[in-house]
């Protein structure tokens, strides 16, 4: 008996962590999204479903969901083609490689709020390096935080730029996994560089694509920090994506009902988004050379 329950054991203290760090946390936004609560009140009243139906009901919550998604659509393959492609001249072990792999990678473990900062000052209108770089070339200001298409593209390429340096390092240890016969036996049969790459890498590295894909559209969906910082979902809410709403209905208007909904949906539709995604595209991942 003790050797069958001894592993669980060893296992306790990491399920412990997880109950009270995500398990818990869900349980009690579950629970706070059917009350009605401001923070201050001493009761927590049941309200049912209002906060759902107030949220499905609302122009706001549909105009966040279509930015959301548009940033999402445009993002994931900006970055995952963009991170293939720099991987695929990455593999090798020169020095070079290794110091730009270095160089790519920096900019995702540094601070989000550092980085927001820096890309305000550069898309300044005023007095930004973008501006001051197309006056050179005789082209005007651009106002690129007021226009609203002009300030989500801002945030889409900001947030590649910082998120891109880790989607190739991955999609390096998954390019250096594959077997170098098959390249052989490719070049051997006079394949052109394309077709090989079309034929044998790209469905080899399908494995790393369907990762980063899973990850990459949770990240976008989740995407706070950068709107925060740069737009604070502005213009006349050009950017004001999910969880900038949500962070606004629960902790500036302190509606935590609602808040708590939204964070439910959110929740919901990452799942649905994700099982989409493996009955659509997990099935034509093969693990095996």
């Amino acid at each position: 008996m003790a050797r069958k329950f001894l592993p669980y054991f060893y296992v306790l203290p990491l399920l412990a962590f997880i109950a009270v760090f995500t398990y818990i946390p869900i349980a009690t936004s579950i629970n706070l999204s059917v009350r009605e609560w401001d923070f201050m009140s001493a009761t927590k009243p049941f309200v049912g479903f209002e906060n759902y139906q107030l949220l499905l009901t609302s122009t706001e919550f549909w105009n966040s969901v279509k930015i959301t998604a548009i940033f999402a659509v445009i993002s994931v393959p900006l970055r995952l083609a963009l991170a293939l492609m720099a991987a695929s001249f990455l593999t090798s072990e020169k020095f070079a490689s290794r110091l730009l792999r270095g160089a790519f990678f920096l900019p995702s473990v540094t601070s989000t709020v550092s980085i927001a900062v820096v890309f305000s000052w550069i898309f300044s209108t005023d007095y930004g390096v973008a501006n001051a770089l197309l006056k050179h070339i005789g082209v005007g200001k651009i106002p690129w935080m007021q226009d609203p298409q002009m300030a989500l593209l801002v945030l889409i390429l900001v947030n590649s730029w910082k998120q891109i340096g880790y989607d190739i390092v991955i999609y390096i240890a998954g390019l250096q996994a594959i077997p170098q016969e098959l390249y052989d036996a490719a070049a051997v049969d006079g394949g052109r560089r394309f077709h090989v790459f079309r034929r044998v890498t790209m469905p080899l590295v399908m494995p790393t694509t369907y990762f980063l894909l899973v990850i990459s559209v949770i990240e976008a969906f989740q995407v706070f920090t950068i709107v925060n910082v740069m737009t604070h979902g502005g213009p006349a809410g050009a950017t004001d994506m999910l969880v900038n709403m949500l962070y606004r209905v629960g902790f500036t208007l302190f509606d935590i009902g609602t808040g708590s909904a939204l964070a439910v949906l959110l929740f919901i539709l990452l799942i649905a988004l994700s099982l989409i995604k493996s009955r659509v595209i997990g099935r034509k991942v093969h693990y095996e050379a």
